[in-house]
């Protein structure tokens, strides 16, 4: 597969309208470091955005950062600490994950639980589409006028209908306080539920609050499963939020690292997935995750409970692998998101999320001639 990185706008409109002109499909990347990431692509050319990198206007006063796509999360993170403000996105992997991979992806991190993930926090975003076709969504302001709200289209999209070359961001003021706890679960299944009601009667969110299996607990320094919560907030909301928790279990003060650690957790080659329910029934869909573990030595677990979500991290390997399909092949598929598979793991773990009429015809709108990362979404298969 050739590649070539694109320092300009105008440069990578030029590569989609010659791409387009030759019916070339192609392969949409950052800084590369995400490309393992959803269904196979089917494309022989890769086209990198890597050098369209930059903060183009942060104005303090307004929480308002705008940066072009191949901007990192750590260059974003220290630009806005300067100011004590700071980007409330931390999508899992490393710091040099890119401001447009994070928006294509939708990627969002234990901090979504108070903060919303890149739809909450993306005001605008400019583009490319399949057409070549340079347009714009949303704006610089938080405050947007009314009309189709083209950045969340482009949102999750995985580069299938623009090349995103910029993102527009609202930031938040860096908290009075900040502290991280652990707590000890006994029945982690069961004590998920009560969680997950405590949660839903707290009068203010943690920033964040995952709980970890056995497995994690001891790879983060822990031992035995627990749940990890970010409180933060002015001193008199962070000691009732202590309070509310105190009455769950015992408190441990944690080192703020330890959601760094969590966030870079994956090993290399693994297989990524995510089961998913309603809140309140997230201690079965905890359950169903035990059962994958138990067949797959070494498997990590987290999960969000005020989202009903378990991350699933099972090493690579020919038996993990069959024990997945097997898994995959007698449990319902609409509760599964994949994130890393193997190709032929991506058929058996979830149905193609854009396969329905509305899908195809926004994708024919946008690159009709089917160039960009095409595949992503299993259209092909």
């Amino acid at each position: 597969m050739t590649a070539a990185a694109v320092a300009s706008t105008e440069a990578i409109r030029e590569r989609v309208l010659d791409a387009r002109s030759r019916r070339t499909a192609l392969r949409i990347a950052g800084r590369g470091g995400w490309l393992d990431a959803g269904r196979p692509v089917v494309a022989t050319e890769v086209l990198s955005a890597r050098e369209l990198a930059g903060i183009t206007q942060y104005v303090p006063g307004d929480l308002t950062l705008t940066a072009r796509a191949a901007t990192t999360l750590d260059e974003i993170r220290q630009a806005t600490a300067a100011h004590g403000q700071w980007l409330a996105l931390d999508p899992f992997g490393s710091g040099d994950g890119t401001i447009g991979a994070t928006l294509a992806t939708a990627s969002a991190g234990p901090l979504a639980t108070f903060f919303g993930g890149p739809r909450d926090l993306a005001l605008g975003v400019e583009f490319v589409t399949g057409d070549g076709v340079l347009a714009r969504g949303g704006g610089r302001v938080v405050k947007n006028v009314a009309g189709f709200d083209l950045t969340r289209l482009m949102t999750g999209s995985w580069g299938t209908l623009a090349v995103i070359t910029e993102v527009t961001l609202r930031l938040h003021a860096r908290p009075e306080g900040d502290e991280t706890l652990a707590i000890g679960l006994d029945d982690a299944a069961s004590d998920m539920d009560k969680l997950s009601a405590l949660l839903a009667r707290l009068p203010s969110m943690p920033f964040a609050c995952e709980v970890v299996n056995d497995t994690l607990a001891a790879k983060l320094g822990g031992s035995g499963a627990a749940a990890i919560v970010r409180i933060g907030g002015n001193a008199e909301s962070v000691r009732a939020q202590r309070l509310s928790f105190a009455r769950f279990g015992e408190l441990a003060d944690v080192e703020p690292s330890v959601w760094t650690e969590l966030r870079g957790c994956e090993p290399a080659g693994a297989m990524v997935f995510r089961l998913s329910g309603p809140r309140a029934e997230i201690g079965q869909v905890w359950r169903d995750a035990l059962e994958i573990a138990a067949a797959c030595p070494g498997t990590l677990l987290h999960a969000r409970p005020t989202r009903g979500i378990v991350r699933c991290i099972v090493p690579a390997g020919d038996a993990a692998t069959a024990a997945l399909r097997d898994a995959f092949v007698r449990a319902p598929t609409g509760r599964r998101i994949g994130e890393r598979l193997p190709a032929d793991l991506w058929p058996v773990c979830s149905p193609s999320p854009a396969a329905d009429r509305i899908s195809r015809g926004i994708k024919a709108r946008f690159d009709p001639a089917g160039i960009l990362n095409p595949g992503i979404f299993g259209e092909l298969s």
